[in-house]
């Protein structure tokens, strides 16, 4: 007899072992699906990131590039005739300047950096 139950519980166990796996199934699916979503985000999302951030840097140095080619001018003109704008003007050129020279390019993450360019278009 004990042989007997000890079948019967060999059996039940191995039963139960099969309804595991089913039970199991929708749960073993989600966490596959939510793990090759993630590792597929991650891919995209960098990708995206990139995009967004060569597009800004483009933009940044575009309004630098802008700023220091008026100043430049300005400063040209200056030199040529010392008269040519007032005293105050000259001093805003002479500040827009200093923050160009401030502006940390290689340092993007910088937290000055939009403090400078809000001077910069303060001082335009």
């Amino acid at each position: 007899m004990a042989s007997q139950s000890s079948i019967n519980a060999g059996t039940a166990d191995s039963i139960e072992d099969i309804f595991d796996s089913s039970l199991n199934l929708e749960e073993t699916h989600f966490n596959d699906g939510f793990t090759e979503g993630y590792n597929a985000g991650l891919i995209s999302g960098k990708e995206e990131a990139k995009q967004v951030g060569l597009k800004f840097g483009f933009q940044v140095g575009e309004e630098l590039g802008f700023y220091r080619g008026c100043v430049d001018l300005w400063n040209s003109a200056i030199e040529v005739d010392s008269t040519r704008f007032s005293s105050r003007v000259q001093k805003n050129i002479k500040q827009m300047d200093e923050l160009l020279k401030r502006y940390p390019i290689l340092d993007p993450e910088d937290e000055n950096t939009q403090e400078i360019m809000d001077g910069l278009s303060i001082e335009f």
